[in-house]
């Protein structure tokens, strides 16, 4: 151990726990235990694989109550957020167990000469630098997948939740894997840079900012490594001229302000056609003065605090730099006189290209309104952007919506007449400078491993 870290609850900026961060040397000599542990990892049977996701499964819901007060101390999150976050991850894991051999069985072909067999096998060591979050979620939906494939896995986790980092390593080793199939380092960025270039390393999935994900992709692909990117987005929420008001206004707001915020699937820029903007304005404007901001361990509340302070600065000046570039500052857009990273739901609208609030992605609660001529001209502002994750469509026409998201929307993901984060059995991941590469409804169990072929002559 070297340098040392410490954790800090963004409600009260207290202290929770130091930890120490492992060296280059350290690190380096855990991929090398993750190798071993694939040697025989991957000789085991799927049934074997499913059974200790399953006891995995078990563990979360069964601690879930301890893993939810981790996450309201680590990074704010509701605690009512937080159970939600636990059974989708206790969910994740049973789909991968019952669903992963069928994903993954051999294929016969026939070609001229012979037979053939495809075969999906598993390559090694993947390596997983995931954000804070969704500290469990960010986890579990690369992990789960990449073991029950025949991978060994290593975390680099965020350094604000590395109590969770700890968590997750004894569940996995209390399920039953055998010691090394996963592992949390405690590492910094620098480190993980660094084992990118191991040469047990197969494969890197990153979650993240896009600047430091085409970094990662850029070490990756010098050593022709392949790489899983989700990179966040600034995901564009439209309202058409027939859309239903109410339906818009709770599926967006609740969209905007989920995990306060902090989400890289946010609804984040609201385009509404000019014929329907001032309704939806109003509405929007009295739900998101009647949401309220606190404890995060408290029922009752909306918005927590941010994760930390940096994060909590950095939104404010990209609020005060869109603002200083024209924005009109409806709600919102002071930082609160009290203790805690705490940032108050915030509107802005008049946006416009060039400012923060179009052009980037603000993580918290910040919502951006555009208003739109007509329908062609809101799909146009929508895919204006250099992101490409997620993003939604409200219209009574559903065959309307369905063809705009199909043809029009330029995405990875859309809604329609709703908000749904990630589900287990759908494919979750974005285009453009939002990564690329899927996860979960069995692609992301395909993203690491060897499609063989083996050809059989007659």
């Amino acid at each position: 151990m070297s340098d040392k870290t410490v954790t800090i609850n963004p409600a009260t900026e207290q202290p929770l726990a130091k930890y120490g961060l492992l060296s280059e040397t350290e690190a380096r000599n855990a991929v090398d235990k993750a190798h071993n542990a694939f040697l025989l990892w991957k000789k085991t049977t799927f049934k074997e694989r499913a059974a200790c996701l399953h006891k995995l499964a078990d563990l979360i819901t069964e601690r879930g109550d301890e893993i939810t007060a981790l996450m309201v101390k680590e990074m704010g999150k509701v605690a009512a957020q937080g159970q939600q976050e636990v059974a989708l991850c206790a969910s994740i894991c049973r789909y991968s167990a019952d669903n992963g051999e069928a994903f993954l069985q051999d294929e016969n072909r026939v070609y001229e000469g012979g037979n053939a067999i495809i075969t999906y096998q598993p390559i090694g060591v993947i390596l997983g630098i995931q954000p804070w979050n969704f500290p469990l979620y960010q986890v579990i939906r690369y992990s789960a997948a990449n073991i029950m494939a025949g991978n060994t896995t290593v975390l680099k986790h965020a350094k604000n939740v590395f109590g969770m980092a700890e968590m997750i390593q004894a569940l996995y080793e209390e399920a039953g894997f055998p010691k090394y199939v996963y592992q949390s380092l405690l590492t910094d960025g620098k480190t993980a840079s660094a084992l990118i270039k191991h040469d047990k390393v197969r494969g890197v999935t990153f979650t993240g900012s896009d600047q430091v994900g085409k970094s990662v992709a850029e070490t990756a692909a010098g050593l022709a490594k392949k790489t899983v990117l989700e990179l966040g987005s600034n995901d564009a929420f439209v309202v058409l001229g027939d859309a239903d008001i109410d339906t818009a206004v709770e599926a967006c707001v609740q969209g905007r302000i989920i995990n306060n915020g902090e989400t890289c699937v946010a609804a984040k820029r609201f385009i509404v056609v000019n014929e329907v903007y001032d309704a939806f304005r109003a509405k929007f404007i009295a739900a998101f003065k009647n949401l309220t901001m606190g404890d995060p361990a408290h029922e009752g509340t909306d918005i927590g605090p941010m994760a930390r302070e940096d994060l909590r600065d950095k939104l404010h000046e990209q609020v005060q730099n869109s603002i200083a570039k024209g924005a009109k500052l409806v709600l919102g857009g002071e930082i609160p006189q009290q203790t805690g990273w705490y940032y108050p739901v915030t509107i802005l609208e008049e946006i416009t290209p060039g400012m923060p609030a179009y052009d980037d992605e603000l993580f918290g609660p910040v919502a951006s309104f555009i208003r739109a001529q007509n329908d062609t001209h809101a799909m146009q502002i929508a895919n204006d952007s250099r992101y490409g994750l997620g993003g939604g469509i409200f219209t009574t026409d559903k065959d309307k919506a369905i063809r705009l998201a199909k043809e029009e929307f330029d995405t990875g993901m859309v809604n329609i007449n709703g908000y749904s984060l990630a589900q287990p059995n759908l494919p979750f991941g974005g285009v453009k400078d939002s990564g690329y590469g899927r996860e979960h409804g069995g692609f992301g169990m395909k993203e690491f491993v060897n499609e063989k072929t083996i050809y059989i002559a007659q």
